[in-house]
């Protein structure tokens, strides 16, 4: 790789503005990373320890937190060390390649995830008596096996032709991550073929995840208008309101961030569109499925009183 490139290390130029700024802003991303890890784990040990949460929905959202964890983990603390240190931010070739693998794998495994929740959701919605034949534990741990190796297997090619370029023009990347759209503008190659290949990989895992969430909602919309009674409706819709509400945040974001013929954007849109993605929809994920859930609400109840109990004994 060292032979394609003139660059052995990157700068982060991160955020513009004053120090107090940087000071304000790392308060501000260092508390919604705390809320994140927290909230996130808080959901795995939950879903975990109750027995009433062993069931597939719960089995994937587990693995989503984990997801969210690590999607987060990948980017918040270089950004947030980079807000600490005046001046700019280096990081190593080898650093830069691994950030950016790891931050695109785990946000594909996220996508297939996703879509094989909504799945989920309408077998348990429109066809409810087959749910514990056709979600069988079987079923739904070769799901998720499938969307990590495809989550990580669909980004090597990516990865490693992006740094196959020559990067002669700086080693300065205006973003607070090794964002690929930022790198590919250091390049002294015409990336015009490239560019339009990860267009279309990133339409093909993106697009190619919302068809099953879409087709999976549409048939779960009708048989939910069809029950007569309002009070029905709803607790058939509260099934899958948090997933819903989680991918129409999630995957908006991303559309505005991938799925783009020009992968070289202004890096003040870049850098919004990856804070979605890499702080807010994460921060979100255990406010989304416990606000909006009630046996997880519950469950969670439950966890709080005992542990009271405990610490009063």
């Amino acid at each position: 790789m060292d032979n394609h490139s003139s660059a052995t290390e990157f700068c982060l130029l991160g955020f513009p503005g004053s120090q107090e700024l940087h000071s304000f802003l790392f308060a501000l991303f260092f508390f919604f990373y705390s809320v994140t890890l927290m909230g996130n784990m808080v959901i795995i040990m939950i879903v975990c320890v109750d027995r009433r949460l062993q069931s597939p929905m719960y089995f994937f959202l587990v693995h989503l937190s984990v997801l969210e964890i690590l999607i987060t983990t990948i980017i918040v603390p270089v950004m947030l060390w980079g807000l600490l240190l005046p001046g700019m931010q280096t990081i190593s070739l080898t650093g830069c390649v691994v950030q950016l693998f790891l931050y695109l794998a785990v946000g594909t495994t996220e996508f297939a995830l996703l879509g094989a929740m909504a799945v989920d959701r309408y077998v348990a919605v429109c066809n409810p008596l087959r749910y514990n034949i056709i979600m069988s534990s079987r079923t739904c741990n070769s799901v998720v096996i499938v969307s990590w190796v495809f989550g990580f297997l669909s980004e090597i090619w990516p990865v490693y032709a992006t740094f196959q370029v020559t990067f002669c023009k700086s080693n300065l990347l205006d973003h607070f991550y090794c964002d690929r759209g930022q790198l590919l503008k250091l390049s002294c190659d015409d990336t015009l073929f490239m560019e339009l290949i990860l267009f279309l990989m990133a339409v093909f895992i993106i697009i190619g995840s919302m068809v099953p969430t879409i087709v999976s909602y549409t048939y779960i919309i009708s048989t939910i208008l069809k029950i007569p009674s309002a009070s029905g409706q709803r607790k058939a819709f509260s099934t899958c309101a948090s997933h819903f509400t989680f991918v129409v945040i999630g995957y908006g974001s991303c559309l505005f961030l991938y799925v783009k013929p020009k992968q070289t954007q202004a890096a003040e849109y870049n850098r919004v569109a990856s804070l979605l993605v890499s702080v807010v929809t994460p921060f979100l994920n255990p406010f989304i499925f416990t606000l909006r859930n009630d046996k997880v609400k519950e469950a969670l109840r439950d966890g709080v009183k005992r542990c009271f109990q405990l610490l009063k004994d």
